[in-house]
């Protein structure tokens, strides 16, 4: 598996979630604080002693047990979600935005910006950053409604739209983008933990000083709006801050459709889910767990941390 470290100690949420986000209103200091960002979250979650494998539960038959530990799931404690920004790669070239149930935009000196506006600003090729969303209602870019905030950037490439949302609502869309949503709940939690994983990982690791990650497969892929649904939702809250842990290092949780294309792809980096794997474990009466010690061998689960307990 692949790993990131260090990952160690416990950084509580009145210092976590005012410095996760590091950017300022003027263009040219937008770029995230990569380096503190880093060393903030590097302090993020410590692997609680009650976290080491366990074995598998002695009611089911020795036939149905898992042949490796199976990690242990740490107590419920209060959990920091620090917010992910999402590079919105799969709506370029960005043709128009809309606002729905309140939402609003702003330019870089936080004056309000109409929607007819803001398309014309969108039609010219020039640096700019613009800022829309509010506490309701979503951002439609493209067509697709997006909660949070979404911010507008042209650094003179071309406008590119970055969604900024709590982790835990971004683990909940990715979960239904990646697995259908009516399969297995147990299924559902095992992908919000190695979703919520991969998340955290470019969170300390960003692909861009403007972004975290992108939205397509070639990050996980996320949807907004249009792919939360009740059961991911439940799938998120039932895990919350849960992620896999391996000697004190973050899992960088790979995953894919089936165990062929798991191993195709990522048989080189180490250990991967197969999502159709996960689904038959969970279908066979497996709990999340269970399932991720299956492809995760060795892991333990953490959960991250905001209490400094």
């Amino acid at each position: 598996m692949r790993l990131l470290r260090p990952l160690l100690l416990i950084l509580t949420a009145s210092v976590g979630v005012a410095a996760l986000v590091g950017w300022s209103t003027g263009v040219d200091r937008f770029r995230a604080q990569s380096s503190e960002t880093e060393t903030l979250l590097s302090a993020l979650f410590e692997a609680d002693e009650q976290t080491q494998p366990a074995t598998a539960s002695a009611s089911r038959s020795a036939s149905e047990q898992s042949p490796t530990p199976v990690p242990a799931v740490p107590p419920a404690t209060a959990t920091l979600d620090p917010q992910v920004r999402i590079a919105l790669l799969s709506q370029n070239p960005l043709h128009r935005v809309s606002l729905e149930g309140g939402a609003q935009c702003t330019n870089q000196t936080g004056s309000p910006v109409g929607i007819a506006a803001l398309n014309r600003l969108l039609a010219v090729q020039r640096p700019g950053l613009l800022r829309c969303g509010g506490q309701r209602g979503s951002v439609l870019v493209n067509g697709r409604a997006y909660e949070g905030i979404v911010h507008l950037i042209n650094r003179g490439k071309g406008w590119m739209a970055i969604n900024q949302i709590n982790l835990e609502r971004y683990v909940a869309s990715v979960v239904g983008a990646e697995m259908p949503s009516h399969w297995n709940a147990e299924a559902l939690k095992a992908q919000a933990i190695a979703a919520r994983s991969y998340g955290l990982v470019h969170m300390i690791r960003p692909a861009d000083p403007d972004w975290n990650l992108g939205d397509t497969t070639r990050w996980q892929v996320y949807a907004g709006r249009a792919s939360s649904t009740d059961s991911t939702v439940r799938a998120t809250d039932a895990t919350r801050g849960l992620v896999l842990s391996f000697e004190g290092g973050l899992v960088e949780s790979l995953y894919a459709s089936t165990q062929a294309i798991s191993d195709e792809a990522h048989g080189h980096l180490g250990a991967s889910m197969s999502q159709h794997g996960a689904q038959q474990l969970a279908q066979r009466g497996l709990r999340f767990n269970e399932i991720l010690g299956r492809y995760y061998a060795g892991a333990s689960l953490a959960r991250i941390r905001s209490d400094g307990e």
